[in-house]
Formats: C-alpha cells, structure tokens, sequence
C-alpha cells in the first residue's frame, strides 16, 4: 500500500518515529525533574506547578495502596474538569492501576453498567453526586467512595456550594462502606512516590465508548498506546517547545479527546487551564485572562462563540491554532473563526479505540478545510468497501475508513464478538464512511450508520448538514433519515435558526434546492431552540 499522504507532512515532521518506551506516570516524574516549579495545571486562579502536581499524585497513589488498590486494579473517576481529576488519574497509573472515565452526565443506569462491566472497586466522585453513587453502590463492585470537592483548589475560601458530610446520619451509609475525602488523603499520604513495576505493555484505562450506536463499550487502553499517541503528537508539531504554551482544557478529561490533551500537556511541559463549565463566554474569558495558545475544541464550540453577543469583547489574539475534532466542522465555521481570531482551526480525527488521535491537518503544510487531514506518523488507513472491508477502494471513492497504528487498542473489554467485528487482522474499522484525495487528505463522509437510503440513492446527512449551516439565518443544523412508506426513507432537517429571525420552511426548501441534489433535498423540517449534545459537544444525530 503507498503511503500517498507522507509526502504531504509539513517541514520537519518524521514519517517514522523511534518510540521511547516510557509510562504517563514516568512521563510526569520526568517533567516535574526537568521543570519542577513550571506550572502545569490553572484553576479557578490557582496554578499548580509541576512539582506540587507529582506530589499529590504520590500522595493519592500512597492512599490508594492503603486502601487495597493493587495492579490491574480499576479505579473509576466520576468528576468534571478539577484538579482531582487530573491527579487522580496519574495516581491510578502510578501504581499499575487502570482508570475508568465516567461521565457525570449519565443516567444512574449508564453509570452503573460501566461500574459493573469495569469490575471497579473505588471511585473518585465530585460530592455533588455522591449520594446518587451511594444509593447505586449496592448494585456494583464499589467498596471505597472519595469525595472530591470543587473548594479543595480554590485560592481563596468560597461558600460551600455543594456540602457533603460523610460521616451524616441522614445520609444512611453502610458501615462497610469507606468513604474519605480527597483533603484527608493530601494530609495523610506521602509525597514519595511509591515503588511500582509498571510495563509500557500493561492496561492504563478502559475508556468507554459514548454509546452512540448501541451499549458502550469499554476499550482496552494500554499505556504503550497512550504514551505513542503523544509521541505522534508531539512530532506533528516539531516547533513547539516546552514551557512555551498555554493550552485550553475545555474538552472534558472524561473523554478520549480531553485525555489526550492533558497528557500532551504533560508530555510537552505545557499549562493547562482547566474549564468545568466550558460555555462560550467561559472559554473567552479564560483565553483572554490566560493568554491561552492552543485551544483543542468541537465544532459547536467554535458555533457557539461566533453567535456569543460579547464575542468582539474579549481578546483572543493569543490564539497561534486550533484543533476540532470529535466531530465534523462546517468549513463556513473554520472560515469565520479565522477572519475573527487570526487563528486557523485544525481539523483533526480521532476515535475512542485508537487513544484516540489518527489523523490532523499539517500545521506547518497545507491545510484543506473540510479534510481531516493526514494521517499520524506509522499510522496507516486505507478505505474499504462497504460490502467488502477486503476490498480496498481507488482514492476519491468512498468507503469505510480502516487504521492500523502503534495507538490502536487491542479489543474491548469483556466483549469478543464486538472485539472480531471491529478489529480484524491488525485493522480497526472505524465505522466511518471516508474519501482519501490524491494528496492523501482524508474527508469523512458520514457514519455508517447514519447513511441515508432513499429510493435506492446513498445520502450522507453530513452533506446536508454543511448547507443548512452555511445559510445566513441559520446556527446549527442536523439532517437524519427517517421512514417513509414509498422511499424506505426520507431527510428529515433539524434546524437552529439563528435568535430573533424569521425562517420559513419554504425558505429552506429553496434554498437546499439551491445546493443539493434534489433527492438529498429535506422533505421535513423542524425548528428547536437547540440540539441534543454530548458532554463533549456532539451532536447527538441519534437522540432526533
């Protein structure tokens, strides 16, 4: 198979790399010794250096042996954008343990299907929801509640907005419940950092799938493949150096994408600025305050700042680039972003069974808006056919898309048969539908599953998707197929018009008729204030 895209890569960037065998855990030890009193993590006002950083992870990690956590162990993590969730999943791979990200967003049911597939026995958990876990504990593993709260890292002392007392009657906890505070173990620990075998070879997380297209599934993430990812990353952006950026932590860690930026950030010596609540004007202000450099996003976000009312208050002129992915970004976004900043938005693609980063437009090259760019040093893809994923199809031609790659896992967990449909011979199939150009630029296309099949035609509803947004009274748009009785299906278009605007149906019908072929053409509309939304920002095409 020719790598077309290699000749491609932007200055300085190798196509092969020697991969240094080294753990996150290591990692951090190696960047507190060579920056100790760099900082590493912002919140609230409060900067956390680099040194201070490894300490509490020792002291975590020290509690965590304490309390019976051995190697192999999971420790399941249920908190927002804090320090303590940063620290606390550093600490579980200090001592061989394997984290398990939840999103506290989830539904009672969803938590307790991913606490009892992950076979966890502790979790870390912001005191908010605390008394949920505590009434859904019977039904799992978990033996150990830490209560993390948002005071333990505020500068200055705020009121209690969310009290838990552990210890409360009312509460009703079974005594063989231990539950402890996350300021109990920073008093009570060592800052020496416990003696640890772990291989680059070991589990480090099961990072589950959204559950987008059924159940989630929890993906077999080993230390080797978090650790090479961000060998790859690091060698797309050869010019940045360490110490000399400030990156915007508004993705949640939770996610794939959120992990992968906090462990850049560890790797290259970079600041983090750490966001829970990342609103548009949130993420304005903290670029502004902090001077931020690069700021990793989803297309929503970029939306939602450049319909912010306040947009042209706030200096963002820090901004060198950034990076969209999680979904795709309509090229009209990329477009406004850049005149509005200065900054170009890298469009970039990554999947949670991959660590999750393949492929992102060159930083120092030619960036193609609409592309997800390249693929990642000793990443391999190529496209296959629908009807055969041996069949490998010509470029221009779409197909799903298949990666092979040192940051590819290796099954999920406790799942054999999803593990043989999804990776076969080496290859992940991604489930997604994508060109490849003659350059070696990739397109997604759409998902498998969301393929539209009208009266016998193909549609893929992000085509559709990138008119509606490109239309002048429009914010946010999503296409879906829905049945119809003579055409097996029809586009039905989900429409955000933009606030005080008046937006027609017939308006949209002519305009589309404008744009797209008139079998792709929505035959339905609908107008909602907003869209469903992953915690990462997704539109959630499954939820209309």
């Amino acid at each position: 198979m020719e790598k077309v895209w290699v000749r491609s890569y932007g200055e300085g960037v190798s196509r092969n790399l020697d991969y240094e065998a080294i753990t996150m855990s290591d990692v951090l030890k190696r960047s507190t010794s060579s920056f100790p009193k760099a900082k590493s993590l912002e919140f609230a006002g409060n900067r956390i250096s680099f040194k201070a950083f490894d300490e509490q992870v020792n002291q975590v990690a020290n509690g965590l042996i304490a309390m019976g956590v051995a190697k192999g162990d999971r420790v399941a993590l249920l908190l927002p954008n804090i320090p303590q969730v940063a620290v606390a999943t550093y600490a579980t791979w200090r001592i061989g343990g394997v984290v398990v990200m939840n999103n506290p967003l989830y539904t009672d049911a969803e938590l307790e299907h991913q606490l009892k597939d992950s076979g966890a026995t502790v979790l870390i958990a912001l005191d908010l929801l605390v008394p949920r876990m505590l009434k859904l504990r019977p039904k799992t593993g978990i033996k150990t509640v830490i209560v993390a709260h948002i005071r333990d890292y505020l500068p200055f002392p705020k009121k209690q907005l969310f009290p838990f007392v552990a210890k409360d009657k009312h509460r009703n906890i079974p005594p063989e419940i231990n539950v402890i505070e996350w300021s109990t173990m920073l008093k009570t620990y060592s800052k020496r950092a416990p003696s640890m075998e772990v291989g680059i070879d070991d589990t480090a997380a099961l990072q589950y799938t959204g559950g987008t297209t059924g159940v989630s599934k929890g993906v077999v993430l080993t230390h080797g493949n978090l650790s090479k990812n961000c060998q790859q990353g690091l060698a797309w952006l050869p010019m940045l150096k360490p110490l000399e950026k400030v990156v915007l932590g508004s993705l949640p860690i939770f996610h794939a994408f959120g992990l992968f930026t906090l462990n850049m950030c560890v790797f290259g010596g970079w600041e983090m600025v750490m966001l829970p609540r990342p609103t548009a004007e949130e993420i304005m202000k903290a670029i502004a305050r902090n001077r931020v450099n690069l700021f990793p996003g989803v297309p929503t976000m970029f939306v939602d700042i450049l319909n912010h009312p306040k947009v042209r208050q706030y200096d963002m002129s820090s901004l060198d680039f950034c990076v969209s992915g999680a979904a795709p970004c309509p090229v009209d976004v990329l477009e406004r972003f850049e005149k509005l900043t200065g900054a170009q938005i890298l469009e970039g693609y990554g999947i949670s069974e991959a660590s999750p980063a393949t492929a992102i437009n060159p930083v120092n090259g030619k960036n193609k808006p609409g592309t997800i760019g390249l693929p990642f040093p000793d990443t391999v893809v190529k496209i296959t056919a629908l009807d055969d994923p041996d069949k490998e199809m010509p470029l221009g031609e779409a197909g799903e898309l298949a990666v092979k790659g040192p940051q590819v896992a290796r099954e999920y967990y406790n799942m054999a048969e999803e593990t043989r449909k999804t990776f076969r011979n080496g290859w992940l199939y991604t489930g997604d539908i994508a060109t490849m150009d003659k350059d070696g630029y990739i397109s997604i296309v759409d998902r498998l599953k969301d393929m539209i099949i009208a009266s016998g035609y193909n549609i893929y509803p992000r085509e559709i998707d990138e008119v509606l947004f490109a239309h002048p009274k429009v914010v946010e748009a999503c296409a879906k197929g829905v049945p119809d009785p003579k055409r097996g299906e029809t586009v039905k278009a989900f429409v955000v018009p933009c606030q005080g605007v008046t937006l027609t149906e017939e308006e949209l019908d002519e305009y589309c008729r404008e744009h797209l072929a008139a079998y792709k053409v929505p035959t339905l509309f609908e107008f909602m204030e907003e869209l469903p939304k992953s915690a990462v920002g997704k539109i959630l095409r499954k939820d209309l």
